[in-house]
């Protein structure tokens, strides 16, 4: 069995728990929910959007991943900023803003403009969101944070499942911006709780902020996403180039700031500890692995399978109630058996749920299908999100709270940013290149409405359908080859996804300590940061 870590500087002589600490974990939670529901309510709207703006797949995957881009390019800076200034700050300033932001992106008059709004409400949430898990790491300890992290982790991600669940019930009586004022009466408890509840001022740091590793840090997080992003895009070739040129840069000037840094905002010595870096990368993939399934999910059930918006925001439901039921236990798991074999159990669930979409998603399925796969992967990320993130928090001290809780956000949200990028330009790549092959293929009678339209036929699923709806003698032809384009796109987004969780998989079994090892060495980490 594992025991909990050695006490840390300042927790030695601090509860296990603050006082009214229910009511303190709910506000936190209330907080987090906000950025998890506003995370995840546009994916079921993006046939809406496509349609509404007529908007290629790019500037969907755009509008998807704005908000996870926004949050993890910005998350490491304002993590640093909250554990200078006063994380309570940070955090009611982060859900104060999230309301305009959301008005902003409910009323937007383009595609851009939304896109844009979803990156400002990133931003704003990088100031709340990682303030959430900085405060618990500073106010729980032991096997009380242990707790507390567990059901920050599972309600969390439950509540980022259940966000195009919410999303599809209000698009059947309202148009596509109403999913983006459902977090606002959230978002005005939250902030009544945050200011009421929450403590401030503790076990906060000292010493001046890495302003430049800050800024190296943003520009290395977004060029990276772009970069992925138009990878495949036709044309775009060139700027993928640029970015991903900017990314390395820009890694190499944070890695040499973050070293000459009297205060670094990014501790290389704390992130070379292996129950860190190895916990940060596994928590990336798995929580990427739920963002990505989400993303590509819900358009193909909607644009695949023909569900309503409600209908496709319940097929969610398995993943959220497991996800929730199942956290307690990784808990559990972790103090029993550490958080390697915790680890391990989640990877293997996230890979039935990948390999039950690839084999059994296809054209007109029974909803059990849906249900089980998602399922599987709801499983998956509420045994692996405990200890990913509880691995981090214990390897660093709490003074540099802001930094674990930044990189175990960045976890979820450049996890979600990178696979979603790279689940939208494989399904981009595949749908455009299926699609190519249907329309070499598809007899003499159609060509002249193929010549006019076949850049918008390429484009998205969302062009297609209106490209059929502007020529409905041939409306059955173009959405029959749609589906089968959007199948064998979606297709390269599941063996990616496959993958991915092989490769994490493999660097928590060979890197990531045995629980014997792990409590060695947390407890040799608490003992050099006193």
């Amino acid at each position: 069995m594992t025991s909990a870590p050695a006490a840390r500087t300042g927790e030695r002589d601090q509860p296990a728990a603050p006082a009214r600490a229910g009511l303190v974990l709910t506000a936190l939670i209330l907080v987090a929910a906000v950025a998890n529901l506003n995370l995840s309510v546009a994916n079921v709207a993006l046939p809406d959007i496509g349609r509404a703006f007529d908007s290629s797949q790019t500037r969907l995957d755009l509008v998807a991943i704005g908000y996870s881009l926004g949050l993890a390019a910005s998350v490491l800076y304002l993590g640093a900023l909250g554990d200078r200034h006063g994380r309570k700050m940070m955090l009611v300033i982060g859900v104060a803003l999230a309301i305009p932001i959301s008005l902003l992106a409910a009323w937007s008059p383009s595609d851009i403009v939304l896109i844009a709004a979803r990156i400002l409400g990133g931003v704003s949430a990088g100031m709340a969101y990682p303030t959430t898990l900085a405060l618990i790491t500073a106010l729980w300890s032991g096997q009380a944070r242990t707790k507390a992290i567990a059901l920050w982790s599972g309600v969390g991600g439950a509540i980022a499942a259940l966000g195009p669940t919410i999303a599809g019930a209000v698009l059947e009586g309202f148009w596509w911006g109403a999913v983006f004022l459902v977090t606002l009466p959230l978002a005005a408890v939250a902030l009544v709780l945050a200011v009421v509840l929450v403590p401030a001022h503790v076990n906060e740091g000292g010493g001046r902020v890495d302003n430049l590793g800050g800024a190296c840090s943003i520009l290395l997080v977004a060029a990276l996403v772009l970069a992925i992003n138009d990878a495949a895009v036709p044309g775009a070739g060139r700027r993928a180039i640029v970015l991903a040129v900017i990314a390395v840069v820009a890694a190499a000037l944070f890695v040499l700031r973050q070293r000459r840094a009297a205060n670094p905002l990014f501790d290389l010595e704390i992130a070379g500890r292996r129950t860190f870096w190895v916990a940060a990368c596994a928590g990336i993939i798995v929580f990427g692995s739920l963002m990505g399934a989400m993303f590509v999910g819900q358009q193909f059930l909607q644009n695949v399978l023909g569900y309503s918006t409600l209908k496709a925001g319940l097929s969610i439901l398995p993943a959220a109630a497991l996800m929730v039921l199942v956290a307690p236990r990784s808990a559990a798991l972790v103090r029993r058996r550490g958080s390697r074999v915790t680890l391990l159990l989640g990877y293997l669930f996230c890979l039935l749920g990948f390999v039950a979409m690839l084999l059994l998603w296809k054209e007109g399925i029974a909803f059990w299908r849906v249900a089980l796969a998602y399922g599987l992967i709801g499983i998956g990320v509420g045994l692996a999100g405990t200890p990913a993130s509880h691995a981090l928090t214990s390897s660093v001290p709490v003074r540099r709270a802001g930094m674990a809780s930044g990189t175990a956000d960045l976890q979820r949200d450049l996890g979600g940013a990178v696979l979603q990028s790279v689940f939208g330009a494989l399904l981009t790549a595949g749908y455009a290149s299926a699609f190519a092959k249907e329309l070499a293929g598809a007899p003499a009678a159609y060509q002249p409405a193929i010549d006019a339209t076949q850049t918008e036929l390429e484009n998205s699923f969302a062009s297609a359908v209106d490209t059929a709806q502007r020529y409905p003698q041939y409306a059955p032809q173009i959405i029959g080859a749609a589906r089968e384009a959007f199948l064998d796109g979606d297709r390269w987004t599941y063996l990616a996804g496959i993958g991915a969780i092989l490769i994490g998989a493999l660097l928590v079994f060979f890197a990531f300590p045995k629980p014997q090892r792990e409590r060695q060495l947390l407890e040799e980490y608490a003992s050099a940061d006193r």
